[in-house]
Order: C-alpha cells, then structure tokens, then sequence
C-alpha cells in the first residue's frame, strides 16, 4: 500500500482500451465523457469486488496452466501480481469500511 490508497488507480482507460496495469476503479462507474454518475456506491463497490474476484481466478488458472507447462513464466507472475494487487486493494477498503463504521458507532446522537 502506497500512500494509503492500495492499488486504487483513477486513470480513464486510453482509447477504450484498458490500461497494462488494471486497477479496481478504472473502466468503472462514470469514467466516459458524457456518462452520467447514476449509479449508487454498493453498485460501484460490487463491481469493484467481481473484478477482484474475477482477478483472483485468473491468478489462479494461469498458476494451473503453469503447473501443465501451457503457460509463460512472465504470465503466471504478472496475473499473481495483478491478484496482490487487488487483494490488497480489497483489504485497504475493507479498512477504511470498518474504521468509519466504527467512528460513527462512536457519535453521539
């Protein structure tokens, strides 16, 4: 974690294309010019969470393609660092989650 924002990148994909290094929030909710920010925050956390999901799994084959010998070295260790990086992503938000909960726990009312 690197300045206390994880892996979160806000960087618009170029060209429609998604950038070399994939970030939870880019391609997301409300990143095109003229698209209107209508979804609500679970929406945008779910998403956030499918592609970490969909992250891990793919860690997760290319180690098994590597284990039968289809795979590249340079792919297994780029997906398993792709996977770390979303993990910790997911771990730096749940934080921030948690820790928020409880300072409001803490309010009086």
């Amino acid at each position: 974690m690197i300045g206390g924002i994880g892996a979160l990148q806000f960087k618009p994909a170029i060209d429609g294309a998604e950038a070399a290094s994939p970030g939870l929030l880019q391609g997301g909710v409300g990143t095109k010019a003229g698209e209107s920010v209508g979804s609500s925050f679970a929406e945008a956390l779910g998403q956030a969470a499918t592609k970490t999901v969909n992250t891990l799994q793919n860690a997760e084959q290319m180690s098994i393609q590597a284990l039968k010998g289809d795979a590249d070295t340079r792919q297994v260790a780029d997906a398993v660092l792709s996977a770390q990086q979303a993990l910790q992503t997911t771990i730096a938000i749940r934080d921030k989650v948690v820790s928020a909960y409880l300072e409001i726990s803490r309010m009086s009312i």
